[in-house]
């Protein structure tokens, strides 16, 4: 009986239809796009909190082959307008397009293979390193397709991961326990950048992926985006001003607007909400150092 109840539940799962569909839409422009982001007039407030609103009459637009970093205070959106792009969302008013076409009428799947995702906490599963690295590469080029051992080699190396892959005695073939407890914060981060650097995202997203690590750690990690940002649009969104200082455009975000943009030298002369933001970071890294 206890069983039956359980299973009742289940199906009830298995049965939900979703509110948004995994697949459908224009397949052809989703895999052909090139990497131009328009978000216009876009408003939004979580399904769980409709009463509160997250980004209100948002409008950005990134060229493709540049890189905007999203900077201000936590809760701002921030996160929010890659989850939005990558569309795990639906926005309440307003529209998001790439290369011109509303995201609502692109396939939801298709149109993710295009997109890397690079998170503060990334996603490993209890397998091998190069079965973590490899996942999602069948999905883009054919179920039957499996990554040779040189293209995983390669895109470790890009991600500054070999070195310490080949350490292990396993190599790649490493088990990395579950959700990776095996390997260092740094480590994880390093195998999540091949994974997404493997399937040659036109679109690259970093959401805080350096603001969990220590220096040693970020310096290398760091060093690894700067390497697969190349030719790609990204969006990063940081607090560290040493992932956002080169960006093509930096966007302040606060109290669900957009407060100013511009580069880094340029929101320094105008921005006072930035030069502050600034000094905040500074003093942090001042008071780390002497600790």
């Amino acid at each position: 009986m206890e069983s039956v109840g359980a299973s009742k539940r289940t199906f009830e799962i298995i049965d939900m239809v979703p509110a948004m569909n995994l697949r459908g839409g224009d397949v052809k422009s989703s895999e052909n796009l090139t990497g131009l982001v328009e978000f216009e007039d876009v408003c939004f407030s979580y399904p769980s909190r409709n009463d509160v609103t997250v980004l209100e009459n948002f409008s950005l637009r990134i060229e493709q082959n540049t890189t905007v970093a999203l900077v201000g205070q936590s809760g701002g959106g921030k996160s929010t307008v890659i989850s939005l792009l990558e569309r795990f969302y639906d926005i309440d008013s307003g529209s998001i397009k790439l290369d011109g076409i509303n995201i609502k009428n692109l396939d939801p799947s298709v149109m993710r293979l295009n997109m890397g995702l690079v998170s503060q906490e990334p996603v490993l599963f209890g397998v091998s390193i190069f079965d973590n690295i490899a996942y999602g590469y069948n999905a883009k080029f054919g179920a039957a397709k499996k990554p040779s051992l040189e293209e995983i080699e390669k895109v470790a190396k890009a991600a500054n991961a070999l070195e310490f892959i080949m350490k292990f005695p396993e190599g790649f073939d490493t088990l990395v326990g579950e959700r990776g407890v095996k390997l260092s914060g740094g480590q994880k981060q390093r195998i999540a950048i091949a994974r997404a650097l493997l399937i040659d995202p036109r679109i690259l997203l970093l959401d805080e992926a350096t603001s969990a690590l220590d220096s040693q750690s970020e310096e290398l990690v760091q060093e690894a985006i700067d390497r697969v940002m190349l030719g790609r649009t990204v969006i990063v969104v940081a607090h560290r001003l040493s992932t956002v200082r080169n960006a093509h455009q930096i966007v302040l975000l606060q109290d669900k607007k957009i407060v100013d943009k511009g580069n880094h030298d340029e929101l320094l002369k105008r921005c006072e909400d930035y030069k502050t933001l600034v000094s905040k970071q500074l003093q942090s890294d001042k008071t780390l150092g002497c600790a």
